[in-house]
């Protein structure tokens, strides 16, 4: 495979948006082409993890659904473990919850009790930061866990929603920017 540097040029321009999906109104950002790209996805990756080493993260925690694919790659690059945040009745053992708003409606979020340990260091990422809802309840379970958050990394960034205000006090990071 290629080794060269992917620029966010290149990743913006491999993200297809698909109107009216999945609600009149919304335009989705689809990332499956980036993640067809052997080439893409491992930049992306490398991008998401840069200013991280292995045994610096205790965790990678992504938010379902599609965060999954970029944490658990993120977790196997760091060397490290990979926390799934999960839609409501998902998980399988004793859960925490949290609710909040979305672009386009209402959602809960849950995590396992003991899916880090207090003080683990945890790197939060998905793959779009829109209204902030999902991934503030994602940093509020983190918190409940008593877990370190080091930094949320995001693939895509909606930025006219201003969903990073929910997030200032976590360094937060975007590869590209909308």
């Amino acid at each position: 495979m290629n080794q060269t540097p992917i620029t966010t040029a290149e990743i913006e321009q491999a993200i297809r948006t698909i109107p009216d999906f999945p609600k009149p109104g919304i335009l989705f950002k689809d990332i499956t082409p980036v993640l067809a790209n052997p080439r893409l996805f491992a930049g992306v990756i490398n991008l998401l993890t840069a200013n991280y080493q292995p045994g610096s993260v205790d965790a990678v925690v992504g938010i379902d659904a599609r965060g999954f694919i970029l944490a658990a790659a993120a977790a196997l690059k760091l060397q490290t473990g990979f926390v799934p945040v999960r839609k409501k009745g998902k998980l399988p053992f004793d859960t925490h919850e949290e609710s909040y708003e979305l672009e386009y409606g209402s959602n809960t979020v849950a995590i396992h009790v003991d899916a880090v340990k207090p003080g683990a260091r945890v790197l939060l990422v998905d793959d779009l930061l829109a209204t902030g809802g999902t991934a503030a309840a994602a940093i509020s379970l983190l918190k409940k866990l008593g877990a370190n958050i080091l930094g949320v990394n995001f693939l895509i960034e909606l930025s006219f929603l201003h969903g990073r205000k929910k997030l200032s006090d976590i360094p937060t990071h975007s590869l590209v920017v909308y």
